[in-house]
């Protein structure tokens, strides 16, 4: 498989993570995306007309939306991945992959404003994204309550996959993580899977701090 590549970029390095998780080889295509622009050059608009990365392709098979490239990899490393064992368990990773967007749309454009100069209401986005990470903390401090680590499982799928790089890299848009104790304790979790690699920006500053309380009186107290 050939991955066109930006390694600043949250979403391509989604696609890095999900393939080092399941021990699925790349062959790495980079792209000078900034300041080089070269993702808007004819012969990759040929590939992708939006002008977006990453971009996948496997033999005939050309991939352009981060949770397509997902599934594909998925199905490459069997059901546990895609939650695909239980129907309500896939109408809810279906969920999370849409969910992703959100975080793309408000985390990961406040980043490109705060880092790129890019284009857009930094406040405005700053605050999308805090709704956003307010909504995954408490969706994982619910499943905290039932002993479960991960959004759709006892076990990692492409929905933690597909939320981690853009939740974990808020600081550099500007949306601090440290009132999210369950969202920390996640990306914990994310982190000592065996595969796991990183990416430049994605920092290691709460792993030195105490354990996060998840107990429902600890938790109630720091959301409020």
């Amino acid at each position: 498989m050939k991955l066109y590549d930006y390694i600043l970029s949250p979403d391509c390095y989604t696609i890095r993570l999900m393939a080092a998780l399941i021990g699925m080889p790349l062959t790495l295509r980079p792209v000078d995306m900034h300041p080089g622009r070269e993702h808007l050059a004819p012969h990759l608009l040929a590939l992708n007309p939006a002008g977006s990365l990453p971009i996948l392709k496997d033999g005939d098979l050309l991939l352009t939306e981060v949770s397509a490239m997902l599934v594909h990899l998925a199905t490459q490393a069997g059901l546990d991945w895609l939650a695909g064992d239980m129907p309500h368990a896939a109408a809810e990773q279906q969920q999370w992959l849409s969910f992703s967007s959100r975080l793309t749309a408000s985390l990961g454009q406040a980043r490109l404003c705060a880092m790129f100069e890019a284009p857009g209401d930094l406040a405005a986005l700053q605050q999308n994204g805090t709704i956003a990470l307010r909504t995954l903390e408490a969706a994982l401090f619910e499943k905290r309550l039932r002993q479960q680590t991960f959004l759709v499982s006892n076990h990692p799928t492409i929905s933690d996959v597909a939320c981690f790089a853009h939740v974990v890299l808020a600081p550099d848009g500007g949306v601090s993580l440290d009132p999210y104790p369950s969202i920390r304790l996640w990306q914990r979790a994310i982190r000592a899977l065996p595969g796991f690699i990183e990416m430049p920006g994605i920092y290691r500053r709460h792993d030195l701090n105490v354990e996060p309380d998840t107990s429902a009186g600890g938790a109630a107290q720091q959301q409020m």
